[in-house]
């Protein structure tokens, strides 16, 4: 739901103590959490408190297949924490995040698992530690179009009913998209009864009616094979990274470029250097969101002029002599 403090000194504490741990050690579920499982769940709920009366609702939803499990490992080490300091710095007063874990519905046992919104370090932590990292993939690929699915027919979040304001959806992975959702897939993991199966277009528009939705791919090896197919359904909202290392600053830059809060992407790198990152990671960051900064406006390049004197009118002597 949402409610409590946050405290970055305490999150981080929380993760540098784990800083060493074997991944094991930290993500220590077998089986799929119950107050994970996804079937039955009617809603997850981003609300506005006393406390937090800007609420902003995020997802990330990790792959959590064995190619893909520096990400949830990273966040719960090391990155969680600066996410949530860099989206507080640049003014994003009330972010209330939710995880999700992704595998394959083919082959999986628990290909979808939801936590709840949550504004504290301890439950954001609990969620994110009670993820199973089945990490068997396999038999086809990852079925990203359940996590939205569930995003968008599965959560409510006064930054949308109250404030007309959409929330975010970050979705890692490094395998192409799915062409539908699963009617059958639906009804067995979620309990939805749907008439038929939903083509990926559809889902991604019915999403982006409540949500902000990227697709970050942890770098650039396994972008040359799956960024083309994404970039048919998202188009300008994959994001390839350098780095997996790099998904927190990204998601958190995303956030400030759209809530205008950093003016531009040279603006963005600013914060980030002034928080403390190093400058090659913050320039990493930089190009990772190039693209996306560009079809926004923000990239802080010049737009060309166009109309008025200064255009070639195309009547003159050419030069060239025949």
């Amino acid at each position: 739901m949402g409610y409590g403090a946050y405290s970055h000194d305490a999150h981080v504490a929380m993760t540098s103590a784990r800083a060493n741990a074997q991944p094991a050690e930290v993500f220590r579920q077998r089986t799929c959490h119950d107050l994970m499982a996804p079937y039955g769940v009617k809603l997850r709920e981003s609300r506005d408190s006393e406390s937090h009366p800007e609420s902003l609702g995020v997802i990330f939803a990790l792959d959590v297949s064995g190619s893909m499990g520096a990400i949830p490992y990273q966040l719960a080490t090391e990155t969680l924490p600066a996410f949530m300091k860099t989206m507080l710095d640049a003014g994003v007063t009330d972010p209330q995040v939710m995880f999700m874990a992704v595998g394959n519905a083919a082959s999986d046992s628990a290909p979808l698992q939801v936590g709840q919104f949550e504004s504290t370090e301890r439950l954001m932590d609990q969620w994110l530690t009670w993820m199973y990292l089945e990490g068997a993939g396999g038999g086809g690929n990852e079925s990203y179009e359940l996590a939205m699915y569930f995003a968008a027919r599965h959560t409510a979040m006064d930054c949308f009913q109250k404030r007309h304001h959409r929330g975010y959806l970050f979705i890692t992975g490094d395998e192409p998209p799915n062409r539908a959702v699963s009617r059958a897939e639906v009804r067995r993991l979620i309990g939805d009864e749907l008439e038929d199966d939903i083509p990926i277009g559809a889902i991604i528009e019915e999403t982006q009616r409540t949500f902000e939705p990227f697709y970050l791919i942890p770098d650039k090896g396994r972008a040359r094979e799956i960024e083309r197919h994404w970039r048919e359904v998202l188009g300008d909202r994959v994001i390839v990274m350098e780095s997996p290392d790099d998904t927190s600053y990204v998601a958190a830059g995303l956030v400030s470029l759209l809530e205008g809060v950093a003016g531009s992407l040279p603006d963005l790198v600013g914060r980030l250097e002034a928080a403390g990152l190093a400058r090659p990671r913050c320039h990493a960051v930089a190009r990772a969101l190039t693209p996306f900064a560009a079809s926004i406006g923000r990239d802080a390049v010049p737009q060309p002029r166009l109309g008025g004197n200064d255009l070639p009118k195309g009547d003159g002597p050419s030069g060239y002599d025949r």
